[in-house]
């Protein structure tokens, strides 16, 4: 019998997919996927794990650590026994950096948000993120690509192939919605309309994103959008610099959140995982919420249960609750 190989997990939940990366010692990776959640978080990683299990059972490999990050990170980190529980900034950080040792500034468009990273000599000095507005984020171009008629894969391909793109009022996207209507009504063709809705995209995240923010080479993008050739031909022309894309760049949440586990593991000279196996989401998983009223800041508690069973609580100020 050989000896098992070490891997390490990472997990990156978001609000529209879950990512997950699985990497050997040497940062090489073993297999990633990326699921859309479908409002079904717990189910989406369910369905991730599951898929590896039989990978794992053919080539012996070992989890020799675990860590979740993305704004789904406390709930399916205890779920399923992470090392590890770090924020968004931390996972992308440290992934883009061990592609790219010199990267200067971090954009990342997701489906609902968007965030920037700003990084000097390997540390993050700043950063800023974006929840509110839909106009800078991915389900924005998810929608206008249905009103247009066309599947998301192909927005990029069109955009590319305008001479003259039109100006959209990209910066609230109700605003660029009607905006787009109404350049249709007047004989627009479609290529341009597509590339200047990029452009509005463009323009929205870094005047609302990246406002006040030195963005310097290099520039990495990274989320689900980098998949967009014509937002990325947006933000070079814009910042008149080259756009840079990882061939891994709509699971780099997720393969940061593995190289952080793996360090965890490397650090310590005595570490089990805490991974609680690929079945640790099996059966009936439900959440009920109450609210403390211990003290003024009334915090929504959220008591998980499986199988009836109570496992833990979370969302309290002052822990009060928590894991009780």
């Amino acid at each position: 019998m050989g000896v098992n190989k070490k891997v390490f997990i990472g997990v990156d939940i978001g609000s529209v997919s879950v990512n997950l990366a699985i990497i050997d010692e040497k940062r090489n990776i073993i297999a990633k996927r990326y699921i859309r959640t479908s409002g079904a978080p717990v189910a989406a990683v369910k369905c991730a794990l599951g898929e590896q299990k039989e990978l794992f059972e053919n080539n012996g490999f070992e989890v020799c650590g675990v860590a979740t990050t993305g704004s789904g990170r406390n709930l399916i980190g205890h779920l399923i026994g992470a090392d590890e529980i770090k924020n968004e900034i931390t996972a992308h950080a440290v992934a883009s950096m061990y592609y790219y040792p010199d990267v200067s500034t971090i954009i990342e468009i997701g489906g609902q948000d968007s965030k920037i990273i700003i990084i000097r000599n390997g540390v993050v000095v700043d950063f800023a993120m974006n929840t509110i507005c839909a106009a800078g984020t991915g389900s924005f171009l998810d929608q206008q690509a249905q009103r247009l008629g066309i599947d998301i894969k192909d927005f990029g391909g069109y955009a590319v192939k305008s001479s003259s793109p039109t100006k959209i009022a990209g910066r609230c996207g109700v605003f660029a919605e009607s905006d787009m209507i109404h350049k249709q009504q007047v004989g627009y063709c479609r290529e341009d309309i597509i590339a200047g809705l990029c452009f509005a995209l463009a323009h929205n995240y870094l005047n609302n994103v990246g406002r006040g923010k030195k963005i310097e080479n290099k520039v990495v993008f990274q989320g689900g959008v980098a998949a967009n050739e014509g937002i990325i031909k947006a933000f070079s022309e814009i910042l008149a610099r080259p756009i840079h894309v990882c061939r891994h760049y709509d699971v780099m949440g997720a393969i940061g959140a593995a190289m952080i586990a793996a360090k965890r593991f490397e650090k310590e000279s005595v570490f089990k995982t805490a991974f609680k196996g690929f079945e640790s989401l099996e059966g009936e998983i439900a959440s009920a919420t109450f609210e403390c009223g211990q003290c003024s800041n009334s915090c929504e508690i959220i008591s998980v249960k499986k199988d009836g069973k109570k496992l833990f609580n979370m969302g309290g100020r002052c822990g009060r609750f928590d894991y009780a």
